[in-house]
Order: structure tokens, then C-alpha cells, then sequence
């Protein structure tokens, strides 16, 4: 049997836009040149001209957030609680059946930026790609964020799912879902004007907090939606176990069986 596999990773970068601020990633490289002294001071008596071209190792220092890149929140990312008020539970406690299963896009790019959507529209799309949803089902959203990510206005594109249309996917068993913009929720500046009309805090977070009555995983900050069909693939997505983390890093890929 033949496999396809589609990368549905982000590259995790310095120096681009893909995250606010104040939570940017930061990498600094060491090259094999840097590093030659390292080697040789494990070695007593080795000098660097007796190593390959006095290359040592390659390197990399990560200054990062859990949330960097392609991720997989916990429930207790969302909130102390899931359920309905049992205690929420952390990255290296989610059950790794949710993280291999099929796969369902919804291909939500004509939607406006920060256009929340509705239960209605999540039946309608899959009414027209012809999948019925199963118990743990992973439902991926193809938003407009996907082709910007890194650019300057990434973190206010794409369309964001509240918590009716997230309530509408946990009720029928869907227990991971996943999006290609920086939030699973509608961008924080869009909810930011909304929040100084209405000064409802409600709609703040409201994806995310759905998982207060039933937990849920999401995956953020995804690539590549674009190459997927609507269904007929394996989402693989094992978060990294991080005691008591709120998400983990994720290389999500897709598999295709043919």
C-alpha cells in the first residue's frame, strides 16, 4: 500500500511575524566552527586542528513558549477546568488516541477575517465535501491566515471558530481540532473592537473557553491545509510531553493510504 505524506507543520522561526510580541520565538545558531572548542574539551589533548576540517557540532539555543509554531494546546491551556468543572488536563496527560485519527477539512478561506463561524456553516461545508462526522474525527480549518503566515498582518487573518460552532464539533465526539491561523478563536484585535462595543467579556476566548463543559485539544499555527483533500487521510499530531505544560510542539502530518 502506497502512503502520501503531507507536512502540515510550520517551520519554527525567529525574526517573522507569527506570534505577538511579547512571546516571539528566539533561536541563536552555533555552526561547527563555533563549537570545535566544545568538542576538544571533552578530550583531553585533542586540539581543534585534529578534528574534520576543525568543525565541531551544530547547535541551537531555543528561547521559546510552548505555544511557538505548530502546537497542540491542553485543555488547561483554555482553563483550570474541563467538563464542566473537572480539573483540566495538561499536555502530557492527553490520551494519545485523540492525536491519530481521521482527518476532515473544512475549507473556510472565502470567510471574511475574523468572521466567527456558525454551526450552520461548519453542516453546510460538510454537507457539500460529503463526510459525516465520527467520534474523534479531527476536523482541520483552512482559514485565509494560512497563506500569511509570517507576514505582518498575519495575526489579524483568518476567521475564528466560537463557541457554539466548537460546541457543535465536541458534541458529535470531536475531541482535536486544528486551524491554520495564529488562534483558533476569531484575532484578538477584531474581539479587542467588538469587546470596547459591547464590553461583553463573553466573547472573549469563547473557542477555547468551550472547553470548560467538554475538554478538547487544538492544534495551532498549521500549514500546508491548502494540499489536503476534504477527507480520506490519518492526522497524526503526538504533541511533546511537557510535565504539566499547557501544549506541546507538534510536527501534525497527514497520511494518505492509496
Amino acid at each position: 500500500m502506497a502512503r502520501t505524506f503531507i507536512d502540515l507543520s510550520v517551520a519554527l522561526e525567529a525574526d517573522i511575524a507569527s506570534d505577538p510580541d511579547i512571546i516571539l520565538p528566539q533561536i541563536e545558531y552555533f555552526s561547527h566552527e563555533d563549537t570545535a572548542s566544545q568538542m576538544t574539551g571533552f578530550f583531553p589533548g585533542l586540539a581543534v586542528s585534529d578534528l574534520p576540517n576543525k568543525e565541531g557540532w551544530a547547535l541551537e539555543k531555543l528561547t521559546i513558549y510552548t505555544h511557538n509554531g505548530t502546537h497542540l494546546d491542553a485543555p488547561y491551556h483554555h482553563h483550570s477546568t474541563m467538563n464542566g468543572g473537572e480539573r483540566a488536563i495538561t499536555i502530557d496527560e492527553v490520551p494519545l488516541e485523540w492525536c491519530f485519527a481521521p482527518g476532515v477539512k473544512l475549507d473556510f478561506r472565502h470567510l471574511p477575517d475574523a468572521h466567527i463561524v456558525t454551526p450552520n456553516e461548519i453542516d453546510a461545508e460538510l454537507e457539500r465535501i460529503g463526510h459525516r462526522l465520527s467520534p474523534l474525527d479531527i476536523v482541520l480549518v483552512n482559514t485565509s491566515a494560512g497563506a500569511r503566515y509570517g507576514e505582518p498582518d498575519y495575526l489579524s487573518c483568518g476567521c475564528g471558530m466560537g463557541r457554539d460552532a466548537t460546541l457543535h464539533l465536541l458534541q458529535q465526539g470531536v475531541r482535536v481540532t486544528g486551524t491554520d491561523a495564529w488562534s483558533w478563536d476569531a484575532p484578538f484585535s477584531a474581539t479587542a473592537e467588538r469587546y470596547a462595543k459591547e464590553k461583553n467579556p463573553d466573547i472573549i476566548w469563547e473557542g477555547h473557553r468551550a472547553s470548560m463543559d467538554i475538554g478538547y485539544c487544538h492544534i495551532e499555527k498549521l500549514g500546508g491545509l491548502d494540499q489536503l483533500p476534504p477527507s480520506g487521510f490519518i492526522v497524526s499530531c503526538f504533541p511533546y510531553k511537557i510535565k504539566s505544560a499547557s501544549a506541546g510542539f507538534v510536527r501534525a502530518v497527514a497520511i494518505i493510504e492509496e
